[in-house]
């Protein structure tokens, strides 16, 4: 008896623990440096749009940025959408005002980072 309490107690707090990573509108988080050249799991445009647009073509303007969750989609295939926003209201390389990006796999992918 004991070690069924134990183990349904054990399962409640992980089931918590997992429960705090959903996003909600208004978390904040901080865009950080891909570990490849460009951003896998955040929409961002690609290079040669940005230099259509006389962009510069490195991500550098968003490295370590803080951004604002506008709204939270979920989709089908259980995964989670995000509308991410600057948190300081100005545009992402000038012209863009929201960027969608992938949360679960953006966040284990070191591309966004919440801030505690």
């Amino acid at each position: 008896m004991k070690k069924l309490f134990f183990t349904l107690l054990c399962f409640g707090i992980f089931l918590t623990a997992s429960a705090n990573n959903t996003p909600k509108i208004g978390d904040v988080l901080t865009v950080k440096t891909p570990s490849t050249e460009s951003f896998k799991h955040i929409d961002f445009p690609k290079a040669n749009i940005l230099i259509k647009r006389g962009v510069v073509t490195r991500y550098k303007s968003v490295f370590n940025e803080a951004v604002v969750i506008e709204e939270v989609n979920i989709k089908n295939n259980g995964s989670t959408s995000v509308v991410l926003k600057k948190k300081d209201g100005t545009k992402f390389f000038g012209f863009l005002n929201k960027v969608e990006a992938n949360y679960e796999k953006a966040i284990n992918a070191g591309e966004l980072e919440i801030l505690k």
